[in-house]
């Protein structure tokens, strides 16, 4: 069982609220700090960055997923990420300092919350070498293998925002 799946387990009854996001709602925005994690029973979320040109996709959260702002709910500090819904979601809420108690609550906890952050670093790690490394099409090919509940979820131009490629190059490697 990875870490995500014992993670799931462990907070099973724990999920404070369940809230509806509606389409194109935020959960948060740059600069606020993040003090929840959310369990996606339906819909999807994207998170993404700025520019002064364009917004980047980072990640996705949808059905049967967890998602926050990283960055902001681990360190306390305001996020540089937005988390959109794209279309309405059904959510289950947690707050950081209910999930601590959590997970500090034994070492079997502890250990499935540092396996789950291993995972996620080393998910990152993959992407990073993707999107350095990889042609459009390989990056499309890696994704489909990692993650193909992606391509039922999201719309394919934030696929493509978060392949780093245009969406007309999506849609040629979607058509070959």
């Amino acid at each position: 069982m990875t870490g995500y799946q014992q993670v799931l387990e462990i907070l099973s009854d724990h999920w404070e609220k369940q809230i509806i996001v509606k389409r194109n709602e935020f959960l948060i925005r740059k600069h606020e700090v993040e003090t929840k994690m959310y369990y996606v029973k339906s819909g999807s979320i994207r998170v993404y960055i700025e520019d002064e040109e364009e917004e980047h996709t980072i990640r996705f959260g949808y059905r049967n997923s967890i998602i926050t702002a990283l960055d902001s709910f681990l360190t306390g500090k305001p996020t540089s990420f937005y988390m959109q819904a794209l279309k309405q979601s059904e959510l289950y809420v947690l707050s950081k300092e209910k999930l601590d108690k959590i997970m500090n609550a034994s070492e079997e906890n502890k250990k499935a919350w540092n396996t789950l952050l291993e995972e996620f670093v080393y998910q990152q790690i993959e992407r990073e070498i993707d999107l350095i490394t990889f042609s459009p099409q390989k990056r499309f090919e890696r994704l489909k293998q990692r993650s193909p509940q992606v391509f039922q979820e999201i719309p394919q131009k934030y696929i493509a925002s978060y392949l780093r490629m245009t969406p007309e190059t999506l849609s040629r490697i979607l058509k070959e």
